[in-house]
């Protein structure tokens, strides 16, 4: 059984591995290197693109991190990625004890506790893992189930329309709604577009910071646009902030598919009523973002193309926060299983 330093350092490491931010396509981990006595000697978490969280706690831990104990976020990966096995880096610094928040379900990462075990440590696994699970909620969907995970975000009106008979979008919702989009989209490495919104639009499809700048390079989100009508070049889409594919298709499968084969484990889904109508009627959207604007429109358009004939057709969404942003309602939720029943 953890102890209670082993749960503040627990705490400690889920803390700095919400802090470092978005690592994907990697696991998002924190660690805590404990001495002999129980005191902090090393903490570190996984950079995208870099050393894994184990390394750089061990690495500041030294010397003092033998006879001691790692707490880790995530089972320690035995596999050679970015850094060799963190199981074998753990093995050869001498630690006696791994305290483990999540498993890792990765056919070729995962298994490190065992390796750990066979090595004569000490391994205890599931500590606080119901604090850790939900910063790794998409990149896990992702492993286990052989597909991004798909966020749709959309914003619209009270009467639930998105853009003006005209076409026009810009902006339903305030400043503080968009900031807020953009920690979200913080969260992800691909933002997804359809061809239809990019021409009416001419987004960026990017993240930008407080300050309303884009990030670097090197930290954004692919943009991808999805859709066979061609796009002019001097679109916004196509500037050097970011990096960007283009997918000819509309069908859902051959689009998450692309995306798979390019590392994606989290899609932003926005810009389009038809193309996330075809995800929504697919059963391939993961998790509902809407925004909805204290105003009418009357008529426009709505912001997901039907699926619905009846009511009978409805599908549920389990509402998982709601909150307001500013002067817009932000509700988030988790699609159900289509159709269900209607009650009277």
């Amino acid at each position: 059984m953890a102890s209670e330093i082993e749960l503040v350092a627990m705490r400690r490491a889920i803390d700095v591995a919400r802090e470092r931010g978005n690592c994907l396509p990697n696991p998002t981990v924190g660690c805590v290197v404990l001495d002999a006595d129980g005191r902090e000697v090393g903490i570190g978490a996984t950079v995208r693109k870099g050393a894994h969280a184990e390394i750089e706690a061990l690495a500041a831990a030294g010397e003092r991190a033998k006879g001691g104990t790692a707490v880790v976020t995530l089972e320690p990966c035995r596999h050679i990625g970015n850094t060799g096995p963190c199981t074998e880096a753990l093995i050869a610094a001498g630690v006696t004890r791994v305290v483990i928040a999540e498993t890792d379900p990765h056919s070729e990462a995962g298994g490190g506790a065992e390796v750990l075990r066979a090595a004569g440590i000490e391994v205890e696994t599931g500590v606080l893992a119901d604090e850790a699970e939900p910063h790794n909620r998409a990149w896990r969907f992702a492993v286990v189930h052989g597909r991004p995970f798909v966020t749709w975000k959309y914003a619209a009106t009270m009467d639930g329309l998105s853009a003006a008979p005209d076409g026009s979008s810009k902006w339903i919702t305030g400043p503080d709604a968009r900031r807020d989009v953009q920690t979200f989209r913080a969260q992800c490495d691909a933002i997804v577009a359809g061809t239809g919104a990019v021409l009416a639009d001419d987004p960026r499809l990017t993240v930008r910071d407080a300050e309303d700048l884009p990030l670097p390079y090197d930290l954004q989100p692919l943009r991808v646009v999805v859709g066979e009508t061609r796009i002019p070049n001097y679109y916004r889409v196509f500037d050097r902030v970011a990096p960007t594919l283009l997918i000819q298709s509309r069908e859902p499968e051959e689009v998450l598919d692309k995306l798979t084969e390019n590392g994606i484990k989290h899609a932003w889904l926005e810009g389009g009523p038809r193309l996330a109508g075809g995800f929504w009627k697919a059963g391939l959207i993961d998790r509902v973002i809407g925004y909805i604007a204290p105003s009418m429109l009357g008529s426009g358009r709505a912001a997901l193309e039907g699926e619905a004939a009846t009511l009978a057709d409805l599908r549920p969404i389990e509402i998982t926060d709601l909150s307001t942003v500013g002067h817009d309602i932000r509700i988030i939720g988790t699609p159900g299983a289509a159709p269900r029943e209607t009650y009277i």
